[in-house]
């Protein structure tokens, strides 16, 4: 079994002055082929278990919004927002905003959240939500228990921190350097810690 993933992407920018600009971004994903996991199993009220089954194909439409405005030489916000829907039912709202602040000629800090919202597939029951027949068969034709087809909301916010000396760092050939560390909580109690490193060489 395979799978087959289409894009189309446009996008349309435009500078309205020189401190804002703005971008319109479409994406259009068409897959067809095995859209289900293995490993992702699916326990009835009977408790039958079976491997998730999904349809084999889905069409997925993002819409986004990104808008940039530099606050005199120091400061930018950079916004961005997101409208996801597709035809298992999920839809879904995406915000952020990232505020680099250059402390230095050489040095910016960038605060930074995000927040996810998203309804649960159509397919998607939790634990023990799926049902069978008097025969012992799933009543639906499709089924997963897997918690990223739910409906959830999620946070994610940290700090980042950049350097980009003239002579690079610490006179090497790596040019720049970035570190940033963000924590994500979502509300199925999901929590992570998540730190990231950027180095951009010469």
């Amino acid at each position: 079994t395979g799978r087959n993933t289409y894009t189309g992407s446009l996008t349309y920018s435009q500078i309205i002055n020189k401190r804002m600009d703005l971008a319109l971004l479409l994406d259009v994903v068409k897959q067809d082929g095995y859209l289900g996991l293995p490993f992702h199993r699916v326990i009835f009220n009977n408790h039958l278990e079976r491997i998730e089954k999904l349809p084999s194909s889905r069409t997925k439409i993002p819409v986004g919004l990104r808008f940039n405005y530099f606050i005199g030489d120091k400061l930018i916000v950079r916004s961005y927002y997101r409208y996801y829907t597709d035809d298992w039912g999920l839809t879904a709202h995406t915000a952020s905003i990232e505020l680099p602040y250059k402390i230095t000629p050489f040095f910016s800090i960038s605060p930074f959240y995000r927040y996810y919202t998203q309804t649960a597939t159509k397919y998607f029951a939790p634990l023990y939500g799926h049902k069978v027949n008097a025969s012992a068969n799933p009543v639906e034709s499709y089924y997963t228990s897997n918690y990223a087809s739910s409906a959830f909301s999620s946070n994610y916010y940290g700090l980042g921190m950049r350097t980009a000396p003239p002579n690079g760092v610490g006179n090497t050939y790596l040019s720049a350097l970035e570190i940033r560390y963000g924590y994500y909580s979502q509300s199925t109690d999901l929590n992570s810690n998540v730190i990231s490193l950027h180095f951009t060489f010469k």
